[in-house]
């Protein structure tokens, strides 16, 4: 392939970023028509399927995840290199795309938009999703992910935070119900868990092993939701530290432990970990960490 070809490789990234003809001919700023063309002369000169048409949109192949992963490369490569042609500022540009976890959305949230203040030029995709994003094909620039260290061979992996987390219940349950002050009461309440069993989280591990089935009355496909039981005083459940602290009406039940620590890392792509603006981000987060409670 030939740089005569490059227009139609672009107009595949965007439709495979972004999933629709007309999101792509808007970021594009063509017609619908010439992206459907773009696809179409693609797919005949590599002899493969890049999408799957649906109507819904686009749905990239394997042939088409393989092509998004080279089409982001080099995308950041020659940000790079506009950086280094014109200066260090001129390399914030782009997209910046960070996935995490939607409940560490409220300690994330607040760096992102300090560090976009600070790089106006960029514009940032913050994904708060439970699906691992793979950045091998250019789905994310940069990932917080939670549980044990991620193992990618092509991945960068420092640790970022050490997340604790405590037993709490809104004071009216306990108020209605008593505080369980022993290990053997703790069995004769209400306690708010996944509906999934097998769920990766330590502390639910911990749940799921030391108390009855029968004891998890509430239970909820995501831990944000969990959140919300507890303070609406569904039962005692799990609750980050640096999250009670503007909720004077949650009471802890049990201090945390070790056991229920969750392990926060900062993920990036090899390929990409040295660009300007995953460089910049990385550093304003891991000094924003160290802040957290």
């Amino acid at each position: 392939m030939d740089f005569d070809n490059w227009d139609e490789v672009r107009t595949a990234f965007q439709v495979a970023r972004i999933g629709t003809v007309s999101g792509a001919a808007d970021a594009l700023g063509v017609h619908h028509a010439t992206v459907i063309r773009h696809i179409d002369a693609l797919e005949s000169r590599l002899g493969v399927k890049l999408f799957q048409r649906h109507a819904r949109g686009y749905t990239p192949t394997d042939a088409g995840l393989d092509l998004l992963q080279v089409a982001q490369a080099t995308a950041d490569q020659f940000e790079q290199l506009a950086g280094r042609l014109r200066g260090h500022g001129a390399a914030m540009t782009g997209e910046l795309v960070v996935t995490t976890i939607d409940t560490l959305s409220p300690l994330v949230t607040p760096v992102v938009s300090a560090f976009q203040e600070e790089h106006p030029d960029l514009i940032i995709r913050l994904i708060t999703d439970a699906r691992v994003f793979r950045l091998e094909y250019g789905e994310a620039h940069v990932a917080i992910r939670a549980g044990n260290a991620p193992d990618e061979p092509d991945n960068v992996v420092q640790a970022l935070y050490t997340q604790q987390s405590g037993l709490y219940a809104h004071r009216d349950y306990i108020a209605a119900h008593g505080m369980p002050d022993t290990e053997a009461k703790l069995a004769e309440h209400r306690f708010i868990g996944p509906t999934e069993e097998t769920h990766r989280a330590k502390f639910y591990r911990w749940l799921f092993q030391n108390l009855p089935h029968q004891a998890i009355t509430f239970r909820t496909s995501e831990i944000r939701t969990a959140m919300d039981a507890l303070k609406a005083g569904a039962g005692i459940g799990f609750m980050p530290l640096w999250a009670v602290r503007d909720l004077p009406e949650l009471v802890q039940v049990r201090p945390p432990i070790a056991e229920w620590d969750a392990e926060l890392w900062l993920v990036t792509h090899v390929d990409l970990h040295r660009t300007a603006k995953v460089q910049a981000f990385t550093h304003t987060l891991k000094e924003a960490a160290k802040d957290w409670p």
